[in-house]
């Protein structure tokens, strides 16, 4: 029996053109420099994702304060047509939920969905994410042009709850430099 891993790593200036040819591969968007420039600076919410130490897969997010909320946006989460439905997107997402938890000041994660990409629309219901808006025109040049908005809500900690899990978080971090590097293995 063969032993596969899955394992996530930190997008740096070495490996961001791995990212770029895969959000082309995967995503009918085109993303600018500036999307590029905020992954480098955006820390554990921007991973590659690793199946047996190949590049196959990537999630960014970034921290959205609209609306009189605190929300994860999910920018991109996506994987290579050959590696999907190996745990890939739900270890990527785990990650995400699992920072989220961490930090316990988010209302929701959010994300946007074009209308027909009933694969993704799945995947994110299976986490417990709603449709809870549908925007029209939402992408430009691609067609379907609407975009569902996805959401999950989550519990916030009540102020304080947390401080002592993000110093031990901290000081394991700086303990560890491996551990930013590659932070899951799945067998």
């Amino acid at each position: 029996m063969t032993r596969n891993s899955i394992d996530l790593g930190d997008v740096t200036p070495h490996n961001i053109k791995q990212l770029k040819k895969l959000n082309t591969v995967v995503f009918p968007v085109s993303y600018n420099d500036k999307f590029y420039v905020d992954v480098l600076e955006a820390g554990e919410l921007a991973k590659l994702a690793y199946y047996n130490d190949i590049v196959v897969g990537a999630v960014c997010c970034r921290i959205d304060t609209t609306e009189n909320q605190r929300r994860l946006y999910i920018m991109t989460l996506g994987c290579l047509s050959p590696y999907r439905r190996l745990g890939i997107g739900t270890v990527m997402f785990e990650h995400i939920l699992n920072y989220a938890e961490k930090d316990g000041n988010f209302d929701s994660i959010f994300l946007h969905v074009q209308i027909n990409n009933d694969g993704a629309i799945e995947f994110y219901k299976k986490f417990g994410f709603e449709i809870v808006d549908t925007k029209e025109q939402y992408y430009k040049r691609i067609e379907p042009a609407d975009a569902h908005v996805l959401q999950k809500a989550l519990r916030r900690n009540p102020p304080n709850a947390n401080s002592i899990s993000t110093s031990t978080n901290s000081n394991a971090s700086n303990q560890n430099p491996r551990s930013k590097v590659r932070q899951y293995t799945f067998v």
